[in-house]
């Protein structure tokens, strides 16, 4: 694709405001509150749209888009609209208790709970996802997209990527990182639907896109089925969603910058509202460009950047690039600054340096930041082995050694007052464990029903230690003074109003 100077002007314009705008909201934080929690100061509104912009990047453009293009179809929606209604049921159980005591990492919750080991164990295991599964594929994905669209090599798109979304992380964190998602969440979804309109009218209308791709528009899969099947999805799914939306750093991180608890709670569930868009705005155009370009996909991560090269028109071309850019560069951005606060409050002030002062802190976190970008980049070209199959796939896979004993250590913690600290360690341990033997002796089930069996094996094993050595004496949980954990009316309404939505996107698709 060719830039007209109209393009040209129209991506070094939005990139300016998006920069400059962040370094002059992030200016004055000088403590790690400041650098890594927003100083706890997020409104709702900036909250919901920033979790947006960090959780849909080229992973979804690229990944989620070519599951609707290739086998799954409509389908894959499951993911976000699922996660729409986990936000909501999390807003009002887990996040209260979050926000009270006042945590910075939700690693630091397990030691409150259990002890300084569990504590440790998560952070190095989180740290390790973030920076050599889901970094690498999110530069990944959005170096094949550069490339696809506009012949940036691979290499180069990935570094470029890289060293943009590391600038302004490494100068102002949260804060910086959270109002610079508000620009390039907002343009994602405008990007997104954009590309949806000018897909449909190509084919001719929705009508004409539902006559060509019934088999493509359903939601609910056989069980048999190889890439999203409905056992996975009433299964391991929910795990999923419930380490994601409610244990995932990069995620809960804003929740816990929230101003107050209804800053939060609204957040997430305006967070959940957006992602209604994301069929719309993702996985149809999948699909659109799968019927557009039949025959000239060589895999079906290619669809989405396939669907822009093929339509977008002179003079858009630099507004997709800048969405497609904000949407890579704003989720690089929050799991660097999540890798880098769990690097720093999790393992060098625990383990380290505990009287390390706040200016000592700050500096760790933007040399962990470096460190995790030049990882992250150094491995993301390895990807393109086909092995992997699909860079959706590979995240979603790998991601599975962390969400069972996570999810199960935290449930249980919290409904079983008398698990001693050996419980807690011992789900985190036997997690990845249990499930890598699920991945090695039996890859014939889906890898959402190895995750769902994982976690039960997991509960199953907590329940023994607790039951051969309870906790005498419940642990009692910090509490921050000040924070009013009542939830408004205003949450069960529009949590409510959420839900009705998605079960009425299942039963329309069934």
């Amino acid at each position: 694709m060719r830039f007209s100077p109209l393009d040209i002007a129209a991506f070094v314009g939005f990139y300016a405001l998006v920069l400059g705008f962040a370094f002059v909201k992030s200016r004055k934080g000088r403590t790690t509150d400041d650098y890594f929690l927003g100083g706890r100061s997020l409104p709702w509104w900036l909250i919901g749209i920033s979790i947006v912009a960090a959780n849909i990047s080229t992973e979804q453009m690229v990944g989620m888009a070519g599951q609707g293009a290739g086998g799954v179809g409509l389908a894959v929606s499951a993911w976000q609209l699922v996660g729409s209604i986990g936000v909501v049921l999390i807003a009002v159980t887990l996040l209260p208790r979050l926000l009270r005591t006042g945590i910075t990492t939700i690693p630091e919750f397990l030691e409150y709970r259990y002890n300084g080991a569990a504590r440790i164990i998560m952070a190095v295991t989180t740290v390790v996802i973030y920076v050599g599964v889901m970094l690498a594929a999110v530069l990944y994905s959005g170096g094949l997209t550069l490339q696809t669209i506009f012949g940036v090599p691979l290499a180069r798109g990935v570094w470029m990527l890289g060293l943009v979304g590391a600038l302004y992380t490494t100068w102002g964190g949260l804060k910086a990182v959270a109002w610079a998602d508000l620009f390039q969440g907002l343009a994602l979804l405008a990007g997104g639907l954009l590309i949806l309109g000018l897909g449909l009218h190509a084919i001719g209308g929705w009508q004409a896109f539902v006559a060509a791709n019934a088999d493509r528009l359903h939601m609910v899969l056989p069980a048999d089925h190889p890439d999203l099947p409905w056992t996975g999805v009433l299964s391991g799914m929910w795990i999923v969603i419930l380490y994601y939306c409610g244990l995932n750093q990069f995620i809960v991180q804003r929740t816990l910058a929230a101003r107050s608890l209804r800053d939060g709670q609204l957040g997430v569930i305006f967070a959940g509202a957006l992602w209604l868009l994301v069929p719309f705005a993702i996985v149809i155009p999948g699909i659109i460009s799968a019927q557009l370009n039949a025959g000239r996909l060589l895999s079906p991560d290619q669809a989405f950047p396939m669907l822009i090269a093929t339509l977008v028109p002179p003079g858009l071309v630099g507004f997709i690039l800048a969405a497609i850019a904000g949407a890579i560069v704003s989720t690089l951005a929050s799991m660097i600054n999540s890798a880098s606060t769990l690097f720093t409050m999790d393992i060098y002030q625990r383990l380290l340096d505990r009287g390390a002062p706040q200016a000592r802190l700050v500096l760790v976190g933007r040399v962990a930041t470096v460190v995790a970008v030049l990882i992250g980049c150094s491995l993301a070209p390895a990807l393109t082995d086909p092995r992997f199959g699909g860079v959706f796939q590979f995240i979603q896979q790998f991601q599975g050694y962390i969400w069972p004993g996570v999810v199960a250590a935290f449930v249980f913690g919290l409904l079983v007052p008398q698990a001693p600290p050996s419980a807690g360690v011992a789900a985190l341990l036997a997690g990845p464990v249990l499930y890598f033997l699920f991945q090695r002796l039996a890859p014939g089930i889906h890898f959402l029903v190895q995750v769902a069996l994982t976690f039960q094996l997991v509960l199953a094993l907590m329940g023994l230690i607790t039951f051969l050595w309870p906790l005498q004496q419940a642990r009692v949980l910090p509490e921050r003074p000040g924070v009013d954990t009542r939830t408004a009316p205003v949450v069960y309404w529009t949590g409510g109003a959420v839900i009705a939505a998605v079960i009425g996107f299942f039963i329309l698709f069934r």
